[in-house]
């Protein structure tokens, strides 16, 4: 088992990229070529969805993509014998995104312990407010996994609270509603790093709307990492069980725009 804070320390030593996926859209087989295609390609860190059912910080593609993976029965043990397959041979980065729920159903305790036997270095939980992060941290802490913590641009009178008590790296939402691919992003994103820099020197990561190179450029041009989930996701709602090369040449484009000097 790797240390998370080193694993996440390691992720950000370059311009970071992300690639999120939904898990068991089209199926599990798929998802772990895919994350297997992602970490050949030159991904950071892999963003694993947790399908759910109300998903309410997702727009209509990654909503999609969770019926999908839903219909075909994925479970949240599917997702976790994969990341323990996946991990007995490659060593790239996981972390977990879900919903609170699905973390309560399955219990807290036994959620992170799993996420600790798989080596998933972190969770992001975006309906979890940051004053109730209490009820996932213990587990977390327990078990050595990072909870990220999300800002957004609603968050401007809490950024110094919540970024001085992050941990892993600070989630920062580009845009306000769901997720979902945009050619227009917050005006104040700069301002919203600089003040979580202020507060803390974990790295900042930007997601919600990035769909190409060059907006990840220029994201990780004051920021530590862009995250993309809704453009793969997209790619994967097209090609289906044949996305896999698709995918891996998205990320393989983000990765040479991001190392470009």
């Amino acid at each position: 088992m790797t240390d998370s804070a080193e694993t996440l320390k390691r992720v950000f030593s370059r311009r970071a990229f992300i690639p999120f996926v939904t898990c068991g859209d089209p199926d599990i087989e798929t998802t772990e070529k895919l994350v297997r295609a992602m970490a050949a390609a030159g991904a950071d860190l892999i963003e694993l969805g947790i399908p759910f059912s109300d998903p309410i910080a997702e727009g209509p593609v990654i909503q999609n993509a969770d019926v999908r993976a839903l219909a075909v029965n994925t479970t949240t043990d599917d997702i976790f014998d994969m990341a323990m397959r996946v991990r007995k041979d490659l060593d790239v980065p996981m972390l977990v995104m879900t919903y609170f729920n699905p973390v309560f159903v399955y219990g807290c305790d036994r959620f992170m312990q799993r996420c600790k036997e798989a080596d998933i270095c972190a969770v992001i939980v975006p309906d979890l407010p940051y004053e109730e992060k209490g009820d996932i941290q213990e587990y977390c802490t327990r078990y050595g996994i990072k909870l990220v913590s999300m800002i957004a641009p609603t968050s401007e009178d809490r950024i110094s609270e919540i970024a001085s008590h992050a941990e892993g790296f600070i989630y920062i939402v580009s845009s306000l509603g769901v997720t979902g691919t945009r050619t227009q992003f917050s005006s104040n994103l700069e301002g919203m790093v600089a003040a979580v820099r202020k507060a803390t020197d974990i790295p900042c990561a930007i997601g919600f709307g990035i769909s190409n190179p060059e907006q990840a450029r220029r994201m990780t041009d004051f920021a530590d990492g862009a995250i993309v989930g809704s453009a793969i996701v997209k790619i994967i709602a097209e090609h289906g069980r044949d996305s896999v090369p698709y995918v891996e040449s998205f990320v393989k484009a983000m990765r040479e725009e991001l190392d470009r000097p």
